[in-house]
């Protein structure tokens, strides 16, 4: 019987022209995080390894691939802003990305204004509708099955703060489609907005 699955292990390389793994595990929401050191000097970056983990307390979190600057400045002020990357703000979250010393500015560089959080010192982005202000709880170098770490951190932050523009709460439930959020895909240029809607209601357990 022919086995129609490719099959590689991580370790030993995947023989493909651009590495799977971000496609399989995707689309992914984007971590766009505003952050500052403890001079005050502002940072905006995006991250694809991103998501939610806890409902109460909410819990975010984002994996720096490399020390940059986005966790040395988490780790001085033990703070930062994620806010919702949206289709109008694409051209504007992918400035950001680009590789720049640390004095240089992104929210300058993507024409973006920092407006003043109500909780947390970091600025949110004002032209993005949601924003949750964070503090830290956890900063976790990441490691191999044999303990190895390898230089990767998983930035941990409790939502102490929510912005969410009004026109985006329908009945008082927020509309996800709406927002038109922009989403990670695995190719090095590839993103995505959301498609059609289904819904499924959970099952009940019989009694």
């Amino acid at each position: 019987m022919s086995d129609d699955k490719y099959f590689y292990e991580p370790a030993q390389g995947h023989g493909l022209p651009h590495d799977p793994f971000n496609a399989i595990v995707g689309p992914r929401p984007i971590g766009w995080i505003s952050s500052h050191d403890r001079d005050g000097r502002l940072n905006l970056a995006p991250y694809s390894f991103f998501n939610a983990f806890n409902y109460i307390p909410p819990i975010i979190g984002f994996s720096s691939v490399g020390r940059k600057d986005s966790l040395n400045n988490i780790e001085q002020t033990g703070e930062f802003v994620w806010n919702l990357a949206t289709f109008p703000l694409a051209e504007a979250m992918n400035q950001s990305c680009t590789a720049v010393a640390p004095e240089v500015d992104e929210f300058a560089l993507s024409h973006l204004t920092p407006m003043a959080s109500r909780v947390v010192a970091v600025p949110r982005v004002l032209e993005s509708p949601v924003s949750f202000e964070c503090k830290v709880t956890q900063i976790v170098q990441l490691q191999r099955a044999d303990q190895e770490l390898v230089p990767s951190w998983l930035i941990l932050g409790e939502v102490v703060a929510v912005h969410i523009d009004k026109s985006l709460l329908k009945d008082g439930i927020y509309d996800t489609a709406a927002a038109d959020p922009i989403l990670r895909g695995g190719g090095p240029a590839d993103y995505f907005r959301l498609g059609e809607l289904f819904k499924m209601n959970r099952p009940q357990a019989n009694r």
